[in-house]
């Protein structure tokens, strides 16, 4: 347990809401990472960077990737809380580590939307993975009811059915945690989709307004989010950060005693706008999957030049993720409106690898996959190439620019010993 951490439970204060307060205390400009934990490798190679760089770190799993079903990672809540515990005491990581959540929502689960799930029991299946990512130990969550895929095409959700089922969602978790006695917990809501209907600032305040008085009425002002997601120009497709949109949303959200969050912020081409806009947390997943697969690709080079001289039988690694990938369909779900109804092999060869790169950690854990890289290890092992090692720096270096850019270097010190001089009043 870091020290963060200690004094955030011994105060029964969340601690990402602690951090946050903490460093906006200090004045310091400093913008929260948070990490999808895609695989092993990025799951590891977090802690890692933290490790190097004494920064605070975050992880922000989707309902894709960990949940009560095992997601494609195969881990549950309780079992990411315990990878990132052992990883934690593996590397001797002094400092803390948040786990969070990400897009809890129905639709925001593939399955709701494949299987056509009715809005009920879609709600219901996101309390039940909410309920229980807190009993697991997370210590944030994002309520994110705003997608609805009962909706005729293009009507958009009502703010007011999104700040319902925010409440409904916390309401959930807040009667469980509280029965049971579990220590506070933190919030994240809304989301920079368009569909969730904050893409201007009089939604977004009525948006916070709204969210106010529905948790005051539940008896849930205590359970207030400390993380807003704001639309601040980064998405799928662009990497461009406005600091100018991202100013007025963190005004705002001040106001409210929140911080912004911002979401798709892989390859931003800005990021030190980031801490000097305010920015409170940002979310990157996808481009840790890519350099992940670069690397072991590299990995995968070495291993033809061993083959090519005799001193390895192929893994045919390459060749079984593809083939994995191809097989799986999630492809499908990021193909541009030209491309509809193309088979894999139609696609240009550039988006073909793309698709690779980007659906690749739907895969890592398939039987095929997983075997054929132990033995891609194994090869490379065995002739004096630390091959999971090197994957693990590839992406620990990746995050590593992250928390340069976000004056995270040296934050986990300087948190703790700020608080410890105001629990002895200095």
């Amino acid at each position: 347990m870091g020290p963060i951490r200690r004094i955030a439970e011994k105060r029964g204060v969340p601690l990402v809401d602690l951090m946050l307060q903490t460093i906006k205390r200090m004045g310091r400009r400093a913008t929260l990472l948070a990490i999808c934990p895609t695989s092993e490798a990025v799951t590891k190679a977090a802690i890692q960077a933290a490790r190097e760089h004494d920064a605070p770190i975050l992880y922000a799993a989707t309902l894709n990737q960990v949940d009560l079903d095992g997601g494609y990672t195969g881990w549950t809540p309780r079992d990411l809380v315990a990878r990132v515990e052992a990883y934690t005491k593996e590397l001797s990581f002094k400092g803390d580590a948040a786990v969070c959540s990400d897009h809890c929502g129905p639709y925001c689960k593939d399955i709701h939307t494949i299987e056509k799930w009715p809005i009920g029991p879609a709600m219901w299946g996101v309390s039940a993975s909410v309920v229980a990512a807190m009993q697991a130990g997370y210590d944030l969550l994002h309520i994110d009811p705003t997608t609805d895929r009962t909706l005729p095409p293009g009507e958009a959700i009502k703010i007011e059915t999104v700040i319902d089922r925010t409440v409904a969602l916390i309401s959930a978790v807040e009667r469980a945690r509280r029965a049971a006695g579990y220590p506070r917990i933190g919030y994240e809501v809304g989301t920079e989709e368009v569909h969730g209907g904050l893409a201007d600032l009089s939604t977004f305040r009525k948006f916070l307004d709204g969210l106010k008085a529905g948790l005051s009425r539940a008896g849930l002002s205590d359970a207030w989010p400390a993380f807003v997601v704001g639309k601040v120009g980064t998405d799928l497709h662009t990497t461009y950060f406005d600091p100018s949109v991202a100013q007025h949303l963190v005004k705002a959200a001040a106001g409210y005693g929140s911080f912004i969050k911002g979401h798709y912020t892989d390859y931003c081409a800005n990021l030190e706008a980031y801490p000097a806009s305010g920015m409170g947390g940002a979310n990157v997943g996808p481009e840790f999957t890519e350099v992940e697969y670069k690397a072991l690709m590299a990995l995968a080079d070495d291993e033809e030049q061993l083959v090519k001289s005799g001193k390895a039988q192929p893994s045919n690694f390459k060749e079984t993720l593809t083939k994995a990938v191809v097989d799986s369909g999630r492809w499908k779900k990021w193909l541009q409106p030209g491309e509809a109804g193309r088979d894999f092999a139609q696609l240009e060869a550039s988006r073909r690898e793309w698709l690779i790169e980007t659906g690749c950690r739907y895969v890592w854990t398939a039987g095929e996959v997983a075997s054929a890289r132990l033995k891609l290890y194994s090869n490379l092992d065995s002739n004096g190439i630390d091959a999971e090692p090197r994957v693990v720096k590839a992406v620990a270096e990746a995050i590593g620019k992250y928390v340069d850019k976000f004056n995270l270097a040296g934050l986990n010190g300087e948190i703790a010993k700020t608080l410890r001089k105001k629990d002895a009043g200095i």
